[in-house]
């Protein structure tokens, strides 16, 4: 049975309506006419953009699954969001491990601040300091199934590839290309942690909030030889080379959508917390490895975002990496 977790609020609010008597007619400002009036109209102009820009740009909507056209230019998306949502299986020979796509892009790489397709697709070409060059958006993925997935990556004019970026490109149908869309990403803007990381706290908020459904090992539950819950450390989780063995990914991604279905609901220090228990343990090598842990580090990892080649809870990271049986 897979577990499932359901977070119902129920508010009731009382509203007291208060009423005044109006003022007598001789205290009332006689109409606005004139250059008044359009200095008032001006003014409440005004007030409307300022009360606009204050709420921010709108949250992007993507385009339901009922709205995937039909005839061939549909079955390609619908195959694209199949390798997104099973990853494992439609794209096995370019993946190493058990994850799929949208076990970090949630709601089939959707729901805002969890790293969308949408907001990924309208965001490239751009330089990405990973690898020193300008990446487009095929490239970027490519090196989802690299270190993510801690597989190889596909050709850039596979189907498996013209599939995932065609289901990107639908699902931002309408979105401004090469902005910052609010919900993309991982809300990591102004989001530190009260007191640095400590494994020990989040050791004790990962068996309150995580274990029942990434196991008490960490190592997800399958049904059927399938995660239905991800590992989140061992040999078929995603390797050191990823994303989300940096810290502040790790800790907004948590932050915003853990526990699952309950998003929001911990505190920013205990989702640096649990990242940083996450984080500080083992995981396959970064491909990028050629046999030396420090200048792996020096060269990729020198940042205190990355553990690799730290000692944590009196283990040297990256040291002895997890691998498949």
């Amino acid at each position: 049975m897979t577990p499932r977790h359901l977070l119902i609020g129920l508010a009731v609010l009382a509203l007291a309506a208060c009423s005044h008597a109006a003022p007598p007619e001789a205290s009332k400002p006689a109409p606005a006419t004139g250059s008044s009036a359009a200095s008032a109209a001006g003014a409440a102009a005004h007030a409307q953009a300022a009360a606009a820009a204050k709420a921010g740009p709108a949250a992007f909507e993507p385009p339901p699954e009922s709205a995937i056209p039909p005839g061939p230019f549909g079955d390609v998306v619908r195959e694209g969001r199949e390798i997104f949502i099973n990853t494992d299986v439609a794209a096995k020979a370019y993946v190493g491990n058990g994850l799929r796509c949208s076990n970090c892009h949630l709601d089939a790489g959707r729901l805002a601040n969890s790293a969308p397709l949408w907001g990924a697709y309208v965001a490239y070409p751009a330089y990405r300091a990973k690898n020193g060059h300008v990446n487009t958006l095929g490239e970027r993925l490519q090196g989802c199934f690299k270190y993510s997935m801690n597989g190889k990556a596909p050709p850039l004019d596979s189907k498996e590839m013209v599939a995932l970026e065609t289901y990107a490109f639908w699902m931002a149908k309408g979105a401004p290309t090469g902005e910052k869309l609010p919900g993309a990403g991982y809300p990591k803007k102004g989001f530190k942690p009260p007191q640095p990381p400590d494994y020990v706290r989040g050791e004790a908020v990962f068996k309150a909030h995580c274990a029942l459904c990434h196991g008490a090992d960490g190592q997800g539950q399958q049904v059927a030889g399938r995660y239905v819950f991800p590992p989140l450390w061992g040999p078929d989780s995603f390797n050191w080379g990823a994303g989300m063995h940096q810290l502040d990914n790790a800790a907004a991604f948590i932050k915003a959508n853990m526990p699952l279905s309950q998003g929001g609901t911990l505190t920013d220090q205990d989702a640096w917390d649990v990242a940083m228990y996450m984080d500080g343990h083992e995981r396959p090598q970064d491909p990028r490895y050629k046999g030396d842990l420090a200048a792996t580090r020096k060269a990729y990892h020198d940042s205190p975002m990355s553990l690799y080649g730290t000692t944590v809870n009196g283990h040297l990271l990256g040291s002895a990496p997890a691998t498949r049986k």
